[in-house]
């Protein structure tokens, strides 16, 4: 949404987020609410809401052995066992596949359902489904862009553009020349929009290169490929933490000086900037954005809020992550929450 780039729009969805952030008692959890997930907690607070149970479906876009969607899900596991909700998670890469999967959510008459729209037009009928069964619907991570279109109630997530745009900047700042960015989904909007963000700044020359993010072999081989045909690609851009990694393997199998820098992070990741083999991320914060979506539905089953006023966004990133701050994020990965 271009609303949110405005900074009154930005100040108002940071004052959301603050507000919410105040009921945050952080921990991990099993993957349900109740009972079992409080026991399992580490470190979280014994404090627990005392409202009828709820039952809530998280349903992401996530693909097989993607570990970004492992800290989306600690966070919604954290505040459904706080609330007293019991958390019903599911995942498709295949669009088509994720909305049967709400489908199913309605189907089980939950009291409200978390989902992301990675692909928003494949998923508007169904969330219109939600509504008429008075289900209540928030977009977190994918989807800033439609979510009031689609009729969701609020939305927590990184503005994919701006995100992109400070990451084109940051590669003027670090001296980049030629860089090659790496999309691993085609047709997922938010990807598209980091790419395009980091074209809008950039300096210098950029283009995209399409693999297939569900086969890391062949992502490693194509990455690999790219650098052998073009020795003046000096920075790879990959647009998730475990395709950074990869890329750093096709950095040495090409013999080339190209440097990675990504979005999003993992506690591998963060070491790999400690040792300089990844030269920064930018983080979103996806187990904020799992916690506050779930969050926010206890909010509003049990008291009518509004994240954001229904208005506007609430932006969970962008921040660099490099050597200069890693060692305080690190901590946090290692538990597997940032």
């Amino acid at each position: 949404m271009d609303r949110s780039r405005d900074p009154r729009s930005r100040r108002a969805a940071l004052v959301a987020t603050a507000a919410i952030s105040a009921l945050l008692i952080a921990g991990c959890s099993s993957s349900s609410g109740g009972k079992k997930a409080e026991d399992d907690a580490k470190g979280a607070s014994a404090g627990k809401a005392d409202t009828p149970a709820m039952k809530v479906a998280l349903v992401t876009h996530q693909a097989p052995g993607d570990t970004f969607w492992d800290i989306v899900r600690k966070g919604a596991e954290a505040a459904a066992a706080k609330d007293n909700i019991k958390l019903v998670y599911s995942s498709d890469p295949s669009a088509g596949n994720q909305a049967n999967l709400v489908q199913n959510a309605i189907d089980q008459k939950v009291d409200g359902i978390a989902v992301t729209l990675a692909k928003p037009g494949a998923m508007k009928d169904v969330i219109g489904k939600a509504g008429k069964a008075n289900i209540p619907v928030v977009g977190l991570n994918s989807g800033l862009a439609d979510w009031k279109k689609l009729g969701l109630l609020e939305f927590f997530g990184q503005d994919e553009s701006v995100a992109g745009e400070a990451f084109g900047k940051k590669l003027n700042e670090v001296g980049a020349k030629k860089a090659v960015c790496v999309v691993h989904e085609q047709g997922n909007v938010g990807l598209t929009q980091r790419c395009d963000g980091v074209k809008k700044t950039f300096e210098g020359d950029v283009e995209n290169l399409y693999v297939n993010g569900t086969d890391m072999p062949s992502v490693k081989s194509t990455i690999t490929a790219k650098l052998k045909r073009d020795s003046d690609i000096d920075h790879v851009v990959t647009l998730g933490a475990p395709f950074a990694m990869t890329a750093t393997q096709s950095v040495g199998d090409a013999g080339s000086k190209a440097k990675v820098a990504t979005f999003d992070l993992n506690k591998n990741l963060t070491g790999a900037i400690k040792k300089g083999t990844i030269e920064f991320a930018v983080d979103q914060q996806p187990y904020l954005q799992g916690y506050l979506a779930v969050d926010s539905l206890w909010l509003y089953k049990n008291n009518g809020n509004y994240s954001g006023g229904g208005e506007q966004p609430v932006l969970t990133g962008p921040a660099f992550v490099d050597k200069s701050n890693v060692d305080r994020v690190a901590e946090f990965a290692a538990k597997g929450t940032r």
